[in-house]
């Protein structure tokens, strides 16, 4: 397999990850194995070209992900502190 057909693949395997899962970017790129910049570019840039539904559909996730994370790291403190106290 050419390894442009191989990006090709891993992005719209991400993609498809992302919208069955509605995982963030970072838990994407630590299920596959790549840093979380391989998987922004893959998801945002070249899934565009190859299948601009799907891009359409997992940048829908990601805006969700994204104007949602502060309550993910409110929560995330809130819980390190409460583990804190428990010790």
């Amino acid at each position: 397999m050419a390894l442009k057909e191989a990006i090709e693949e891993r992005a719209v395997s991400l993609a498809n990850y992302i919208l069955k899962t509605k995982c963030t970017v970072r838990e994407a790129a630590k299920y596959f194995g790549i840093s979380k910049s391989t998987v922004h570019k893959d998801v945002t840039e070249r899934l565009y070209y190859i299948n601009q539904n799907l891009a359409k559909e997992t940048k829908k996730v990601l805006a969700e992900n994204k104007a949602t994370r502060h309550i993910r790291g409110g929560m995330a403190t809130k819980n390190k502190y409460n583990s804190l106290k428990i010790s």
